[in-house]
């Protein structure tokens, strides 16, 4: 027959106290523990969701290691647990070539003037890691793309030119400074000039 697993339940130890005729205080109740289902660490404690035989899925309770006396329970859930892990990794590890074939023929896939499109316009600008880049729209496409601004300024200059005309503003009063000496100046030539006499 196997040893009996058991644990404490915590939520449970103080109504499970019971009185000796006596008056003297008896062991709190222990539980069997029918199973392990989940595993959590809180504040630095491990902690296991439990199944308690002779209970229902209700009844189950997360439990500190340190309540529990089921040594074998627990070996059996964390082997299970570290195979589930690998079979995972080796799952993720089996799709990730799948998933770097995509990502190459994503990047194959021809990419601004190489689809042989006619720019439209520069739609915005980004400096990507210390390059400066436009996202322009094709005529005739849905579909943008990012093309270095040193390609930009060869392959299609009056689009560039366009980009950065909309973008301009102009101050249109000048400097305070440039208008100051302006008005300054004004100022002297509408003075009315001294006129002088020469004495022979």
């Amino acid at each position: 027959m196997p040893m009996e697993q058991t644990g404490k339940r915590s939520g449970d130890t103080s109504k499970n106290k019971r009185t000796h005729k006596d008056g003297t205080a008896a062991e709190p109740e222990e539980f069997i523990v029918e199973k392990i289902i989940d595993r959590r660490v809180r504040q630095g404690k491990v902690e296991y969701y439990l199944k308690w035989k002779g209970y229902t899925e209700s009844d189950n309770t997360w439990e500190p290691e340190e309540n529990l006396d089921c040594p074998g329970l627990i070996a059996e859930f964390e082997e299970k647990r570290k195979k589930n892990a690998d079979a995972q990794k080796m799952k993720d590890d089996a799709e990730a070539p799948s998933r770097k074939k995509k990502r190459q023929d994503a990047d194959s896939k021809p990419r601004g003037f190489d689809r042989g499109l006619d720019p439209d316009r520069i739609i915005g600008a980004t400096d990507s890691s210390g390059e400066l880049m436009f996202l322009i729209r094709w005529k005739d496409c849905d579909e943008a793309d990012i093309v270095p601004a040193r390609i930009a300024n060869v392959r299609c200059p009056q689009v560039v030119i366009r980009f950065y005309e909309e973008r301009l503003t102009w101050d249109a009063c000048g400097s305070r400074e440039d208008e100051a000496e302006k008005t300054a100046a004004d100022q002297k030539l509408k003075e009315p000039k001294k006129q002088t006499k020469n004495i022979p």
